[in-house]
């Protein structure tokens, strides 16, 4: 379990980064200096770069407004779904989804992720053999996170090795409803350190606000009461099984 994880997406500090002023820090405060639409996904979603103190960022800006209606799905909320799925990565300590805020932007309020470097032309399919114990951390949030869209090109390999999460918007929907690609593990076990995570949080859930961290109190306050008690039964259904589902000999993915 942690609070908030110091690695950065990009890595490597280039120029426009220092030592006292991180791209968190830009991000946070900085100021959105242009904003280009990106042609993927049914909802608006813009690549931004953000400017503070001479420095800069670039991220992905996805504002309310531009959230396309959906039948399943409460209207206005995708973008602190993807705030709620940051922050239950770093409560688990899994650290798999690049740092997010909501913040203000151009076209109002809206999630903010910083934008990872990566090889546009890999993905989940053209992963390698050595990814499966990152895969298997990410299939894990996927049940827990009740992730509904998860394709392939939603796991971004950045350029020293690591895999990151994106696109959390369909998430947390207190029907399950888990619709995802990666079926490689089906009735494997699922790691006793993942589990260990999962029972933490699940006996977190049970203090009072004044016991809990503060990205605890966060989590719960940004879903709705309805979806934190699906959230407390889908990790009561993860540690009873304690193996991930599945059709037996359903791999989409070359393994090496």
């Amino acid at each position: 379990m942690t609070t908030e994880s110091n690695s950065d997406p990009n890595l490597e500090s280039g120029p426009g980064h220092s030592d006292n002023l991180t791209a968190k820090d830009i991000i946070r405060n900085g100021e959105i200096v242009s904003h280009d639409l990106t042609l993927q996904g049914s909802n608006y979603t813009f690549l931004v770069k953000i400017e503070m103190e001479g420095h800069e960022s670039l991220a992905i800006y996805k504002p309310r407004d531009g959230e396309a209606p959906l039948w399943d799905f409460p209207r206005g909320t995708l973008y602190k779904r993807e705030y709620a799925a940051y922050l239950l990565s770093q409560i688990l300590g899994w650290d798999i989804i690049p740092f997010t805020i909501i913040r203000d932007g151009p076209y109002g309020i809206g999630s903010v992720q910083q934008f990872v470097e990566h090889d546009p032309k890999q993905n989940y399919y053209t992963l390698e053999g050595d990814s499966a114990e990152q895969l298997r951390v990410i299939a894990c949030f996927d049940l827990v996170a009740n992730s509904t869209d998860r394709k392939a090109n939603h796991l971004l390999l950045s350029n020293n090795g690591k895999i990151w999460s994106i696109d959390h918007g369909l998430t947390f929907h207190e029907e399950m409803k888990v619709r995802t690609v990666i079926w490689d593990f089906c009735s494997e076990p699922i790691p006793s350190h993942l589990l260990q995570s999962l029972t933490e949080l699940r006996d977190l859930l049970n203090y009072d606000a004044n016991s809990r961290p503060d990205l605890v109190n966060e989590l719960i306050t940004i879903l709705p009461p309805e979806e934190i008690s699906a959230l407390r039964r889908r990790m009561d259904w993860v540690l009873e099984e304690g193996i991930f589902p599945g059709l037996p000999g359903r791999n989409r993915r070359r393994r090496g």
